[in-house]
């Protein structure tokens, strides 16, 4: 039998900028749904750790093609995950600390 109490709605309503930071938690979330692309992120702090990472740096420490890390870069950059600085003639990519922080603390709002 469901016990569920549907007259207590109060439970689900959320501000309009608690509205936005699950939408942004949601789209980080979905991000990090590739295996791939988690590797990254931790790829990126080990190499950040020691100096960066550059694209290059990434599709040899992975083992996958140009285009594929770069497609993955991409969706982790929308997501706003990491952050691409500019070093030519190449890019970059650094773990974006602020919103990494934000996904955790999202994280554990939603879980409590």
């Amino acid at each position: 039998m469901n016990n569920c109490n549907s007259s207590d709605s109060s439970v689900l309503e959320a501000s309009p900028e608690q509205l936005e930071l699950e939408q942004q938690f949601a789209a980080q979330a979905k991000a990090l749904a590739h295996p791939a692309r988690v590797r990254i992120l931790k790829t990126l702090l080990v190499l950040e750790s020691i100096g960066g990472c550059l694209n290059s740096d990434l599709v040899s420490q992975l083992g996958l093609a140009q285009s594929t890390v770069s497609e993955h870069l991409r969706i982790l950059k929308t997501a706003g995950l990491i952050i691409a600085e500019p070093n030519p003639p190449k890019i970059c990519y650094r773990v974006a600390p602020r919103a990494t922080k934000q996904f955790i603390e999202l994280f554990e709002q939603i879980t409590q």
